[in-house]
């Protein structure tokens, strides 16, 4: 191999790295992972927007028992479930992560509520976050801001 593409090897993976480290990014406290956290774009005048995340314990039980940021007046912990063919979204106090286990803060299940928003939230924006656990303690992390994922169209998955 060349030293030309050598350098191209080179280029190419360092490409490739940037691009991997984008998208994921995590974070540690004690035992628990914290990983990929993310929100999406809001529309101009909304002052709601969402933030979601992975939690990994490999300690003892704790739980996520708050989480602020700069970037909104307050940040809640919410449940989502659905009851029937209704909707129900629930502030809590905590999300308990047991020993061995990941709790997904994701669309459709419990997520934070940044509420009171100072900007919109545009797609590229890296916002911190402080999450506080009862007992691994308090951490900074970083939301960025995403466009959703395309969805598969259904049609297309389920064609005969």
């Amino acid at each position: 191999m060349n030293s030309q593409h050598i350098k191209k090897a080179i280029a190419g993976a360092t490409l490739a790295l940037a691009a991997l480290s984008a998208v994921a990014h995590s974070y540690k406290l004690g035992e628990i992972d914290i990983g990929h956290p993310y929100a999406r774009p809001t529309r101009e005048g909304q002052t709601v927007g969402a933030g979601y995340l992975k939690l990994a314990n490999k300690g003892p039980v704790d739980r996520l028992v708050a989480a602020s940021s700069a970037a909104a007046g307050t940040v809640e912990i919410h449940s989502m479930s659905m009851e029937g063919d209704v909707m129900k979204m629930r502030q809590v106090d905590a999300v308990e992560i047991a020993t061995g286990q990941t709790v997904e803060l994701k669309p459709g299940g419990y997520h934070l509520m940044l509420m009171g928003l100072k900007t919109p939230l545009k797609v590229g924006d890296q916002i911190p976050l402080t999450l506080k656990f009862e007992k691994a303690g308090e951490v900074v992390v970083t939301i960025k801001v995403e466009e959703p994922k395309p969805q598969p169209d259904a049609a297309a998955v389920h064609s005969h």
